[in-house]
């Protein structure tokens, strides 16, 4: 089962129900059908074929869900571009990962023009909801071809996606994500949670992110996608009320706005099944008040883009005792294993270790992606025997349940993004002042981990922080811009001269029950 054969039961079953819903219109499953198929017959019309790879550049709207869906129906290979990227990290990922057609909303016009002159890769660029400043407009797109596209079968191992993923090396990796691991994903979401008629979904994060792969698990039964009307938690909290949303997944930063709103307590939020969270872990304390907030419907997800969103799930049962309250051990891990995948927990020999015993999480099975695009190295290191190491330390429980306690990796999730810090040092040492420098993610209430500077400046120079995070900013953006800047002598290194981030964050992280947050 592909995205796009979920959607086709939605039509069959349910063609009279609302699928789709923002802010300017609404489409039935059966209005959707009809833009989508028309959108797939001109993809292949205009000479693309199965296996093009097609990037949606695009805002959460319904055009995003129709073009999204459109080139899925066409059989191409979905390249995600994050509106909230840099349109350098764009130009990036579409030049490296191949792409051949770009569909756009027109409120990236400007951006595109330096798309289309950075990547000549691009055969056609195509606006998606009115003029556009490159290449056709959509009716222009579609004029002349069939109404109608029939979907073939798939091949075995055929892929979805390349979906982005950060790296060491500050340049994203390319996930060959095959329509197995999606199914594999559906597979656990229907096994450890309820999605039933007249489901709605509320869509916040960015359909690039695991927002839009869990929309669709609400076409099957005909449920409903809403598009938030507004990124702001008095928006999140009026659309639950007024649209009667039964789930929504949102990174722990957003619930913590959330949470800190005057206004919080004034809402219905009695639809609510499944209150989801991920992309980063979520404060123990947090979890808690939002369990008395919103009612037991709070749902955390573990897994990453290797093994899409799944690996491990904690459904409101599993941290429900029998009499309501709450089991605080499971309620601070992250579940138990997907059912259609398994978990083990590793030491460095590739050994499992016992029950209670830290080790790395490691995943198998069809959840596990294809590996990396063009990328023999992290192939290796990431994909062993079977296994993909996920890269974060847990303890495994004699009942299966999972507790994270710290991160292999350098990685930085702040706010439910990814920052690699290699990337950051690049542009802090950019400064003509700087030595050198270390970046890394200390424990913050807001964003969960904050990006932090450690700076050695060059002798008889000085520089402000503020002039420093402005630079970053500048280059790559808020998200990846540290929050704070330490000035230092010098920075702890081992004997053959590596910076020891360990035990930089050791300052940081000292009073902290576990090293990440």
């Amino acid at each position: 089962m592909r995205i796009i054969d979920f959607f086709d039961q939605g039509v069959a079953y349910h063609n009279e129900n609302v699928a789709f819903v923002d802010s300017h219109t609404a489409y039935t499953f059966g209005e959707a059908d009809a833009e989508i198929h028309k959108l797939a017959a001109a993809i292949h019309g205009n000479g693309f074929g199965k296996g093009t790879r097609v990037g949606v550049y695009a805002p959460n709207s319904n055009k995003a869900w129709i073009a999204m869906l459109g080139l899925m129906r066409a059989e191409g290979v979905w390249l995600p571009i994050n509106p909230r990227n840099s349109v350098s990290t764009n130009i990036d990922l579409a030049g490296r990962f191949g792409m051949e057609l770009l569909l756009y909303s027109s409120s990236f016009n400007e951006l595109v023009l330096e798309i289309k002159e950075n990547v000549p890769s691009i055969k056609q660029f195509v606006c998606i909801d009115g003029e556009g400043s490159v290449g056709l407009s959509l009716n222009e797109f579609c004029d002349g071809h069939p109404a109608f596209h029939q979907i073939g079968p798939p091949s075995t191992n055929e892929l979805a996606a390349i979906f982005p993923t950060g790296g060491t090396t500050g340049k994203s990796k390319g996930v060959l994500m095959g329509h197995e691991s999606l199914e594999t994903m559906a597979a656990n979401y229907f096994s450890h949670l309820n999605y039933r008629e007249n489901s709605v979904s509320l869509i916040v994060a960015p359909m690039t992110h695991t927002a839009g792969i869990l929309g669709a698990l609400h076409f099957p039964r005909g449920g409903k996608n809403v598009i938030t009307k507004h990124v702001d938690p008095l928006s999140i909290m009026q659309d639950i009320e007024e649209h009667k949303v039964t789930h929504l997944f949102l990174p722990p930063t957003v619930l913590y706005m959330m949470l800190s709103h005057q206004d919080v307590t004034n809402y219905d939020y009695s639809s609510l099944q499944h209150f989801m969270l991920g992309a980063a872990p979520t404060s123990f304390e947090k979890l808690k008040e939002a369990v008395q907030v919103f009612g037991p419907v709070m749902t955390e997800i573990y897994g990453q883009v290797e093994a899409p969103a799944s690996i491990c799930i904690k459904a409101p049962d599993d941290y429900l005792k029998p009499d309501g309250s709450i089991d605080e051990a499971r309620l601070k891990g992250i579940g138990r294993p997907g059912v259609f995948n398994q978990v083990k927990i590793l030491d460095n020999d590739g050994q499992e270790v016992p029950q209670g015993v830290a080790g790395e999480i490691c995943v198998s099975g069809r959840l596990v992606t294809q590996g990396y695009l063009n990328n023999r190295d992290a192939n290796t290191e990431s994909y062993k025997d079977g296994w993909l190491w996920t890269g974060d330390i847990g303890r495994m429980n004699h009942d299966g349940y999972i507790e994270i306690v710290d991160r292999r990796k350098d990685l930085i999730i702040t706010g439910g993004f990814n920052v690699y810090p290699n990337e950051v040092e690049q542009a802090i040492c950019g400064h003509p002042d700087v030595h050198e420098c270390a970046v890394i993610g200390i424990p913050d209430e807001k964003w969960g981990e904050a990006v932090k500077g450690v700076v050695v400046l060059k002798p008889l120079t000085s520089v402000s922080a503020e002039e420093i995070i402005a630079m970053v900013k500048d280059a790559l953006g808020s998200v990846k811009a540290p929050k704070t800047i330490d000035f230092v002598a010098d920075l702890p290194r081992s004997p053959n001269g590596k910076v020891i981030k360990t035990e930089i964050r050791k300052q940081y992280w000292q009073d902290q029950e576990r090293a990440v947050n």
